[in-house]
């Protein structure tokens, strides 16, 4: 295991994010532990379309600014980091099938965590979509299949946020992280140490879901990040806790 690239999923936080250093030192110190890999393969929450698509291939001159009533000085932010074309012949043969391609720059789930975990911006990096089409199982399953690249130096993330209810988020009313949150936290958490095939049913399982996941798009790249991960392989959490009460920070970290 210690030869292959960690399989992780990031927590990618809200945009402000991108400015706090505070918040951002957890970011930095979790990618300077990490081995700096090949290129980066990463699916997130931001980007879904029917199958799977992937995006720019160049270097990533164009973001993404997927979010409103933000500070004029955080749609300046640039992340130059080069592109990855030459994994998709790669990606592809694992998969055993063409994927089409378009211009589509990384979105802010990608490069606001990415901007302090990789601050030079020099990893390669190549996004595919969120196959919107794909149950629980399917993301598992792609997961299971890009599972080689790992051998390769390729790292797989996916970015998300593992408790998402916006409105709730956004309402201002909670001081403190309500039991609704923790507890699905909590489960989750024993999942991913003690039965990870939980998480396929996580809808119906899990506590309180569909009030931490009004839609399930922040959860879904989990799924692809756990199939990733080998047999026997430990789930580490290099960052925890929550934002503004209601979101988890939870990252998840095989390898």
């Amino acid at each position: 295991m210690s030869d292959l690239m960690p399989a992780l999923f990031v927590s990618h936080g809200n945009p402000m994010l991108a400015n706090d250093n505070e918040s951002a030192q957890e970011y930095r110190a979790w990618g300077e532990r990490l081995p700096k890999p090949k290129a980066l393969l990463i699916f997130s929450a931001h980007w879904q379309t029917p199958g799977l698509v992937f995006g720019e291939t160049i270097r990533h001159e164009k973001l993404i600014y997927d979010f409103f009533g933000f500070p004029d000085e955080l749609y300046q932010l640039q992340y130059p980091a080069p592109g990855a074309e030459w994994l998709i012949d790669e990606v592809c043969n694992v998969l055993a099938e063409a994927v089409p391609q378009n211009k589509r720059g990384l979105d802010h789930g990608v490069w606001v965590p990415l901007l302090h975990m990789w601050p030079e911006a020099d990893v390669p990096i190549l996004q595919m979509s969120l196959p919107a089409d794909y149950s629980n199982h399917d993301l598992l399953e792609l997961g299971r299949r890009l599972a080689p690249l790992r051998e390769q130096g390729v790292m797989i993330i996916g970015a998300g946020t593992l408790s998402h209810n916006l409105r709730e988020g956004l309402s201002g009313k909670y001081a403190s992280t309500p039991e609704w949150v923790t507890r699905f936290d909590d489960w989750l958490e024993r999942a991913l140490l003690n039965d990870r095939m939980q998480l396929l049913d996580w809808e119906n399982s899990a506590p309180e879901a569909q009030r931490n996941h009004p839609t399930a798009e922040h959860f879904r790249p989990l799924l692809i990040t756990v199939g990733a991960a080998l047999e026997g392989e430990p789930a580490m959490f290099p960052l925890l806790g929550f934002d503004m009460a209601v979101f988890s920070k939870r990252s998840v970290q095989f390898g």
